[in-house]
């Protein structure tokens, strides 16, 4: 079974490809993370686990639904993360995940995707987010590959700057960045609500109208991303930046 987490659609549609090429069932765990749904799921084939990176890992609130909830069946794991740039030392704190679980870790396969981190980084417009997909291809054809032949994940290359990322940067970032005390909504606001209703954190409430981020914000970006309006600011940074979302219509599955 391949499962997965995706904000803004890069994650679905890595799954979604190697789901449909190895012929396995493909779960959404938004609905299970939203609801706090921990509920056993059974696989007897390996299990896939697709995610985005955050600060180098996986998302922690994803990690703790992995350990929180019994994974009955197959006991092998592939995990596959789409990132901007690299997911550091991800692969250490996965194995060690898998050994709490009594599980076997078959790697984790690193997939370069356009930006989504509108709060920090810049995000690309459309035809640049076009050509990077394309470029990722090959990669999602590579791990599909390795699956379809029963086939570990060839272990990453790790510098020290890699380990830095993955371990103490990431312990400092997360208090540091991920909060949600920048994001604001403008007058455009046309309350829809759809930023409430993607938020997987359940961290958005609607107050006379206007959406309100309360202190479980993950960063997925989900909301300012997916506003219909574009709505929906993080501090200066987001001002005049394009919205991404995985371009669908360009890669129909």
């Amino acid at each position: 079974m391949i499962l997965y987490f995706s904000g803004t659609g890069n994650s679905e549609y890595v799954a979604k490809r190697i789901g449909k090429a190895v012929g396995d069932e493909v779960l959404d765990l938004f609905s299970r993370l939203k609801n706090r749904d921990s509920r056993e799921v059974y696989s007897d084939r390996p299990w896939g686990f697709v995610s985005p990176t955050y600060a180098w890992r996986i998302p922690r609130f994803l990690e703790a639904w992995i350990k929180r909830t019994e994974l009955s069946g197959n006991k092998k794991i592939y995990f596959v993360m789409t990132c901007g740039l690299n997911a550091g030392n991800a692969g250490k704190y996965l194995q060690e995940l898998c050994a709490g679980k009594q599980m076997q870790y078959l790697g984790c396969m690193q997939i370069v995707m356009p930006e989504n981190y509108i709060a920090l980084f810049q995000t690309p417009h459309k035809e640049e987010a076009v050509k990077i997909i394309r470029r990722a291809e090959k990669r999602i054809d590579e791990a599909v590959s390795r699956i379809q032949k029963k086939l570990p994940f060839p272990p990453a290359k790790i510098t020290p700057v890699d380990r830095l990322s993955s371990g103490p940067v990431n312990q400092v970032f997360y208090p540091l960045f991920v909060h949600a005390k920048k994001f604001y909504v403008t007058g455009d606001c046309i309350s829809c609500e759809k930023c409430a209703k993607v938020c997987p954190m359940n961290n958005i409430r609607f107050h006379h109208g206007r959406p309100v981020w309360g202190d479980q914000c993950t960063h997925c970006m989900a909301c300012i991303c997916k506003c219909p309006a574009e709505a929906i600011e993080y501090g200066k940074h987001s001002k005049g930046l394009p919205r991404y979302t995985f371009p669908k219509e360009q890669f129909p599955l």
